[in-house]
């Protein structure tokens, strides 16, 4: 088997069909698998899944990276494809794909040395595709040969790292020009829900790293300065009234994310 798609899942019935049907070629006939984990979800995210050839496991929910490792650890073939539920491959990506596919298969004649590749992902933020402020190309690793790599263990922005080669395998990165659709955030109501819950995942990190204290630079004065960077600098503003959005409330993300290191800090010395 050549690929394994693996993702986690929780009430993803908005977006499932959309990703899975983006990878379909590549699994077809027998040469690939997609892989879901799922943490209970109470919509038709099971059911769509299943309909479009999952294998499907239910387990309760063990934070992102352990979640991801656990679909990783299912996975049977040569390379690993890891997406989120709310990602689309373009065509471009998914023939990019198909030729690393080909050119790894035994008797290429020019086969490939990467174990794993960067990926271009364009996002989607309140109906506008954002093409500055950072989140263009917004570069993720995701593409990688089995058991080249895993999730680092983190309450949120996990990320994945490369382990020391196995025998006969070179440390070498690939990147791939076609690119992901991160359909991320179509509201704002969706964005700020997303932002405050990762603001109390990033304030555990936080916490832990000795910044507990209130600091009204970190509260005040990184948010300002997040923003006037990524606005500014950045050119956040040629993505128009939605770039200003964004960037005001990913500031706010950074002031949340303090306030409530502040708090965790404050409630563990009663």
């Amino acid at each position: 088997m050549l690929l394994s798609v693996v993702l986690i899942t929780f009430n993803e019935e908005a977006n499932i069909a959309r990703t899975l049907q983006s990878v379909a070629p590549l699994v077809q006939q027998g040469r690939g698998e997609i892989i879901v984990v799922d943490s209970g979800s109470t919509d038709r995210t099971l059911e769509i899944a299943q309909s479009l050839g999952a294998r499907v496991f239910s387990e309760e929910w063990k934070g992102f990276a352990a979640q991801k490792n656990s679909a990783l650890a299912k996975a049977s073939g040569e390379w690993v494809l890891s997406l989120d539920a709310d990602e689309e491959l373009s065509n471009e990506l998914a023939d990019d794909i198909e030729q690393v596919l080909a050119d790894s298969a035994p008797g290429a004649p020019q086969p490939r040395s990467a174990v794993a590749y960067w990926i271009p992902r364009r996002n989607y933020f309140l109906g506008r595709w954002t093409r500055h402020g950072g989140f263009w190309p917004d570069d993720k690793l995701r593409l990688f040969r089995r058991g080249a790599a895993q999730f680092k263990h983190t309450p949120v922005h996990e990320t994945i790292e490369v382990l020391p080669p196995a025998k006969g395998l070179p440390i070498a990165y690939g990147h791939l020009p076609g690119h992901l659709l991160h359909y991320s955030y179509p509201t704002l109501s969706s964005y700020i829900e997303h932002m405050n819950r990762y603001s109390s995942l990033g304030a555990e990190m936080a916490a832990a790293k000795g910044h507990g204290a209130f600091s009204f630079s970190n509260i005040v004065l990184r948010p300002a300065a997040t923003f006037i960077y990524n606005y500014f600098f950045r050119l956040g503003f040629l993505d128009g009234k939605e770039g200003l959005l964004l960037h005001l409330y990913h500031a706010s993300y950074v002031s949340w994310k303090y306030a409530k290191a502040w708090e965790r800090s404050r409630d563990a010395r009663k």
